[in-house]
């Protein structure tokens, strides 16, 4: 059954069709949540609360891309979890202990002391990434990680074209100016191009 025909049948209260909707698009949707809000618990209940609110919502669909109105509930629903996060911070104790104790584990042809480097850098990245202002991120995270297009993206935030753009080039100069404070972490040709610019 293609997609127009399961959202038909969602929207008729088909809870099969919806259900189907949902296994083409969890795994997109909680990537997204993930990048969004950095952790995994929080990450699901933000990708929960958005295929409840879609289901709910499914009869204001009118058409158009299906995945960027569903993105574009998925971030609100990331919004409202960050907004949710910021008035109870909880980070329990066993979660810093698991995040502390995981080891990289190195590639056949990568060295220990490489899979460490790579490690730490990945935490880097991720770390200036949950640093930038959620409006920023969430557009980072739709171009650069998932890889949609800035008309997607913009449908999916629910901005203009321009906003998209503007909002992308200020988190890569902030991206940017975050990752050179580890300078020592990046790859050498990246140093090395930040060298020459400056």
């Amino acid at each position: 059954m293609d997609e127009l025909a399961l959202i038909q049948g969602a929207k008729s209260g088909d809870l099969d069709a919806f259900n189907r909707l949902v296994l083409n698009y969890q795994g997109l949707a909680f990537n997204v949540a993930l990048r969004i809000m950095g952790d995994e618990p929080s990450a699901a209940d933000a990708t929960q609360e958005a295929f409840i609110s879609a289901y709910r919502g499914l009869k204001r669909y009118r058409g158009g891309s299906f995945r960027a109105w569903l993105l574009r509930i998925v971030t609100n629903a990331c919004y409202d979890e960050l907004r949710r996060l910021k008035r109870r911070p909880a980070a329990s104790l066993d979660e810093m202990m698991e995040q502390e104790a995981a080891l990289p584990v190195a590639s056949p042809t990568e060295g220990p002391e490489a899979a460490v480097q790579r490690s730490e850098l990945i935490r880097v990245i991720e770390d200036c990434l949950q640093g930038l202002a959620p409006e920023f991120r969430v557009v980072a995270v739709l171009v650069d990680i998932q890889g949609f297009n800035y008309q997607e993206v913009a449908e999916s935030i629910g901005k203009p074209l321009g906003t998209v753009k503007s909002r992308l080039a200020r988190a890569r100069a902030k991206l940017r100016e975050c990752l050179q404070e580890h300078g020592e972490l990046l790859p050498t040709s990246i140093r090395l191009q930040n060298e020459a610019a400056r």
